[in-house]
């Protein structure tokens, strides 16, 4: 393990789905966001199939063992990304960013739910500190006093819907990981995104000038780099040590919010944000502490000749 590259890894991804997201904020007054999806899976494939071609990975990594699995993880994948994009939009980067974090703590409670995976009081207790942070965030656009038509009411309605979407497809990896190769994952949902963002035309897609579509492929290519620095962190340092740089992208969504699009970051959602953050880093630490005590345990097993 190389665990100093590995967080830099990790961070390079984030910084370029960072990108990815300004990139596609700076469109969506006048792409919609079934398109932005398209742009961003279409223009992401020369990058993933590069990186194929370089592990070696070009002619075996594409097969697959479970194909419905695929197809079901595309299909909630792929609805989050849309509502994601929706919601840039509609709120203010910092604000998407900060309610996207609900994402990994709806993970835990759904592994629970549907892999039976066993859950203790600490990390439900973080959860429920983190969905406290998450509603903090909310608050002023679902207040009683807020308007039910009001943009912001929709983007928070919306970005809030695509971070459980986004939870069951991390659920949906975790199935599919038993079976099927990284490259395969990866690759299929880029193809899939691809292909069920072009059941939106009817709905009325843009043509965009050559200043918008250089933003989207942009933005496309961003993500098929982040993905690969993703993918590429796990192989270096162990997830646990690498997941708490995720939060580093609220540092680059309010530096960018501020200088690019004149956002000003509230009380109200810096407290929230900073709750969530707390959560999720208490969740990654607790998988961590278990984790060095099962690896002690194996080895003490081991050590036994058991």
């Amino acid at each position: 393990m190389q665990p100093l590259r590995g967080i830099l890894f990790k961070v390079m991804s984030v910084c370029m789905f960072m990108a990815m997201a300004s990139l596609i904020k700076a469109a969506s007054d006048v792409v919609p966001p079934g398109q932005a999806v398209f742009f961003r899976s279409f223009f992401a494939l020369p990058v993933i199939l590069g990186w194929l071609a370089i592990r070696g990975e070009l002619r075996h990594g594409w097969k697959v063992h479970n194909p419905m699995g695929h197809v079901w993880r595309g299909l909630v994948g792929t609805c989050a990304m849309g509502l994601g994009f929706a919601g840039l939009g509609l709120l203010p980067l910092p604000e998407v960013t900060a309610i996207g974090y609900a994402a990994p703590l709806l993970v835990v409670v759904f592994a629970a739910m549907f892999l039976n995976e066993n859950v203790r009081a600490f990390r439900l207790g973080a959860v429920a500190l983190g969905m406290v942070g998450v509603l903090i965030v909310l608050s002023p656009r679902l207040s009683v006093g807020a308007s039910l038509d009001s943009s912001e009411t929709l983007g928070a309605v919306v970005v809030l819907m695509g971070a459980v979407l986004a939870a069951l497809a991390q659920v949906f990896v975790r199935k599919l990981v038993a079976t099927e190769t990284t490259a395969a994952i990866v690759f299929w949902f880029t193809v899939t995104s691809s292909l069920l963002s072009l059941l939106t035309l009817p709905w009325g897609w843009a043509v965009p000038s050559w200043q918008m579509a250089a933003l989207l492929i942009m933005a496309g290519l961003a993500g098929g780099v982040g993905q690969i620095f993703l993918t590429s962190s796990y192989r270096f340092a162990d997830a646990s040590l690498v997941a708490p740089f995720d939060y580093s992208s609220m540092i680059l969504a309010l530096i960018i919010g501020y200088f690019v699009f004149d956002e000003v970051p509230t009380r109200t959602m810096l407290v929230g944000a900073g709750i969530v953050i707390a959560a999720g880093v208490l969740i990654i630490w607790r998988e961590r502490q278990l984790g060095l005590q099962r690896a002690q345990q194996r080895k003490a097993t081991g050590g036994t000749g058991s």
